[in-house]
């Protein structure tokens, strides 16, 4: 097929699926120090801050990469620049297996971050085959974060079975086989364009506000997505007492959702648009996240018959569908800010996509470092969902001021 080569419903199929398939392994060894840095905290016997640091690293390198890799998509093409970032990946995934000190792993979770720009390239390449049914399309693509539920099932089994260090092997040996797969299966880029404008050009885009918009969406929706998807499982470890394995089965409650019903945020950000999707998410996330916020407490009250303990706190099952309801949210709104995308900036989608997909990625970044210090100095295990809390209460506000005023909540346009 040419590039300019209009592309059959069934391969542009194929190149979702094999895209999907490329995402999600990328996805599930960019979240692996969620699971990894466990057991090397207790190794290295670190802080909540510099837990939060070494899951967070290879968040900030595949968030600042976004931007230039989505650029270069729109120049080179999907399909090569996708198959040599896979390739590049495996090797600092690889090297980390022999770090032994803080400084290494933060050094080498530097390099590895790189995988994490998978999603600014696969999000043009795949929306130029689904020109109709963009929303959908990259709702099935996004599903891709459910590499990270992955990674709660296959990690912990790895460091049971075999150590921590087989965990980053075998991922590094899967990005390969992967990239071998994508370059064979997928097709050219119908939409490269190796005249296409310079960076400095394609960044002038930043001087419309909606993209700035966009990026503080993204930043909580994806952000807070990768962030817990790493925190999690350390969470319930120490908050509910749960063995590694179980504790990242329970925090595949949330990561599960957020990934393999992003789909359904597509197809619902194309049924009803993205700004109603997007202010419902935030809504139902905002309770979601009052509730998670409580912390366990225990009241003694001073009655006639002396005192009486109560305990009020959220068991480990109700903590478990709270999260399993955050994480259909953020799926949602993941979809839902691609769709404003695709919709708002369909000739610029790689500069775009890239530059909110790096908002996100910075966000994932900064939660859990954030996290870490606000577990150091509240001492509150609950205390990521405080912080959540206000950020998204942010994002409502925006979107009141921005949108809700002139739009009705559901339905169509306003009139004038």
């Amino acid at each position: 097929m040419t590039a300019n080569a209009t592309p059959t419903p069934a391969r542009a199929l194929t190149v979702l699926l094999v895209s999907t398939l490329a995402f999600a392994v990328s996805f599930a060894a960019w979240m692996m120090f969620g699971v990894t840095g466990i057991p090397i905290r207790k190794e290295l016997g670190l802080t909540g801050a510099e837990f939060g640091l070494l899951t967070a690293t290879p968040i900030l390198t595949g968030a600042l990469l976004r931007l230039p890799f989505g650029i270069w998509t729109d120049r080179f093409g999907g399909r090569i620049v996708m198959t040599l970032l896979l390739t590049a990946s495996a090797i600092p995934l690889w090297l980390s297996s022999y770090a032994t000190q803080l400084w290494q792993f933060l050094a080498i979770g530097l390099a590895l971050g790189m995988v994490g720009a998978v999603f600014a390239v696969g999000t043009p390449y795949v929306a130029r085959f689904f020109p109709k049914n963009r929303g959908f399309a990259m709702g099935v693509f996004g599903a891709g974060v459910s590499g990270a539920a992955i990674n709660m099932f296959v990690a912990p089994q790895l460091v049971n079975a075999f150590g921590w260090q087989s965990v980053p092997r075998v991922y590094a040996v899967s990005l390969l086989v992967v990239a071998a797969l994508f370059w064979f299966i997928a097709l050219p880029d119908p939409g490269k364009n190796a005249n296409a404008a310079s960076m400095r050009t394609q960044l002038r885009i930043l001087r419309d506000p909606r993209v700035w918009k966009y990026c503080q969406y993204y930043s909580i929706v994806f952000g807070g997505f990768t962030a817990l998807s790493i925190w999690m499982p350390q969470y319930f470890l120490n908050q509910y007492h749960f063995p590694i394995a179980t504790a990242a089965l329970m925090a595949a409650c949330f990561s599960l959702p957020g990934g393999v019903l992003r789909a359904v945020g597509g197809w619902l950000s194309d049924r009803f648009g993205a700004h109603n999707v997007t202010w419902w998410v935030l809504w139902v996330a905002w309770v979601c996240l009052f509730l998670l916020s409580y912390p366990q407490t225990d009241l003694i009250i001073q009655t006639v018959r002396g005192p009486l303990a109560f305990h009020i706190g959220l068991p480990a099952w109700m903590f478990a569908a709270l999260l399993f309801v955050l994480g259909v949210c953020f799926a949602c709104g993941m979809a839902s800010t691609f769709k404003y995308i695709g919709d708002d900036f369909p000739t610029n989608m790689g500069a775009v996509s890239g530059i909110v997909g790096m908002a996100g990625g910075l966000g994932g970044f900064l939660l859990p470092i954030m996290f870490g210090a606000l577990l150091d100095v509240l001492g509150i295990p609950s205390s990521c969902f405080m912080l959540l809390y206000g950020i998204v209460w942010v994002s409502l506000i925006l979107s009141y001021l921005t949108e809700v005023r002139r739009f009705p909540v559901m339905g169509a346009k306003a009139a004038g």
